[in-house]
Parts: structure tokens; C-alpha cells; sequence
């Protein structure tokens, strides 16, 4: 089966970057990595939350950085989603690797843009290095700047750019970034260009394939291709098609 990476966790059956959804995945043997999401509280520390705002996902409102760490910790992050997960946290960086080292793999996005959260990437890294678990990540980002500051902190630190596209000169700007993955919209890709790509030496992964039959199609495509979806179960259902 290709690998199966549960979308800011198992974000279909829990609220979405919480350790409810993590853990779900963690339990499952057939889900290979966890794909989340990370930026800065006002006090610099890596919190696992995908929206710049807190509007969507929590009982708060406003922008993320304004807030500090033990702030955020006080938000209700599952409500929204079912009144089960009442109660449910905005992690840290710091509490997923805890939880997870050794279990899953993680593939983390850096969600900034421009001047947005200067020195992200190098908290995170600094994370990565204390819990030793630089063979268990992926630093992913849509900023091509924050890919290839990663390269340039820690060059053995596996890193992917993420399109939501296919721009002409792809492999141009994976060199330029130092991407190991490319993480692209599943819209976008075709059997030839993925084995292309595979040929040359880069990870591929798809996301977010949600339904059944779209995910049998693209699995298809390559055996290493990685699946990025909310509902690792349907994978699991799903056969590719030849």
C-alpha cells in the first residue's frame, strides 16, 4: 500500500492538529506519517495549529501570534468539531514530538509567509535536534524562503516544497529550495509526471485525496506515492486501479 499520511492528523474522525486526532493515527498501523501544521505564539513558541486566526478552529478569535503559548492553551480546540472532544488543547511542537517520537513519522509544514514568523524555522529545527528525531520528520512549506532556510540551518533535515499548481520550472525551484519532497495537489498530477519525478530522485506526495474513488486513481499512479488525506480509513478501503 502507498504511504498513508493522516492530514493534520486523523482529522476526519477528530478535531484537526489536536493530539486526539494524532493519536488516532498513532494507533493505526497502516498510517505511516502524520502531516500538521506549526507557527508562533507571541512568546516563540512552535504551536501546531493550521489557520492564522483562531476563529475556525477554537473558542478564540484573532490572529495566533497574538497570543502567548499558555494563552492559547486555554482555547477549547474540539468543541467545533464534536462536543466529545470538549476540552481538547492547540499543542506544541514540543508535546506532538514528545507523544509521537518513536511511534510516527511527522511531516511538519511551516505556515508562514514573508516576514510573517522570523525564526520559525529555526525553533523548529532546535525542537527537532533536542528529541533527535531528525530520521522521523519532513519540514514541508508553501514559502519557498522557509525551505530553503531549513537547508541552510540543517542541510540533513529532509525538506518538500508544497504546490497547489504545476508551474513550468518545478525542478528549478525544488533545487533553488533544496527540497528533497515535492507535496502537490492532487489535481495536478499525472502517472508520467510522478515517475518522472520518482526517477529523478524526489519524493511525491498527493494531497488531500478525500474520496475513494479519486484515491484509487492516483495510488495507482506510483507505489511510493504518498496519499495525504483526512480520512486514512477510506484508503484503507480504497483499490487501486490498474
Amino acid at each position: 500500500m502507498n504511504p498513508l499520511v493522516a492530514h493534520r492528523g486523523w482529522s476526519g474522525k477528530a478535531p484537526e492538529n489536536t493530539m486526539a486526532a494524532f493519536r488516532l493515527a498513532m494507533d493505526h498501523p497502516l498510517i505511516d506519517w502524520i502531516e500538521l501544521d506549526v507557527q508562533l505564539s507571541k512568546d516563540g513558541n512552535p504551536v501546531v495549529i493550521h489557520d492564522y486566526t483562531l476563529n475556525r478552529t477554537t473558542n478564540g478569535r484573532g490572529e495566533v501570534k497574538a497570543y502567548t503559548f499558555q494563552q492559547l492553551s486555554e482555547f477549547d480546540a474540539g468543541n467545533w468539531f464534536d462536543r466529545s472532544y470538549k476540552g481538547e488543547k492547540i499543542p506544541s511542537l514540543e508535546q506532538v514530538l514528545q507523544a509521537t517520537y518513536g511511534k510516527i513519522r511527522l511531516n511538519i509544514e511551516i505556515k508562514t509567509a514573508g516576514d510573517l514568523y522570523p525564526g520559525l524555522e529555526l525553533k523548529v529545527i532546535e525542537l527537532i535536534h533536542l528529541y533527535q528525531v531528525k530520521h522521523q520528520v519532513c519540514i514541508t512549506s508553501f514559502d519557498h524562503q522557509a525551505v530553503k532556510k531549513v537547508r541552510e540551518i540543517d542541510p540533513m533535515i529532509p525538506t518538500g516544497l508544497i504546490l497547489s499548481g504545476k508551474p513550468l520550472l518545478i525542478r528549478e525551484q525544488m533545487k533553488a529550495a533544496g527540497a528533497n519532497l515535492l507535496s502537490m495537489d492532487y489535481k495536478y498530477l499525472t502517472k508520467g509526471f510522478v515517475s518522472e519525478m520518482m526517477k529523478e530522485g524526489y519524493g511525491m506526495m498527493a494531497w488531500t485525496v478525500n474520496d475513494r474513488s479519486i484515491m484509487a486513481k492516483i495510488a495507482a499512479m506510483h507505489p511510493n506515492l504518498m496519499i495525504c488525506t483526512n480520512h486514512p480509513d477510506r484508503f484503507m478501503d480504497a483499490q487501486p486501479l490498474n
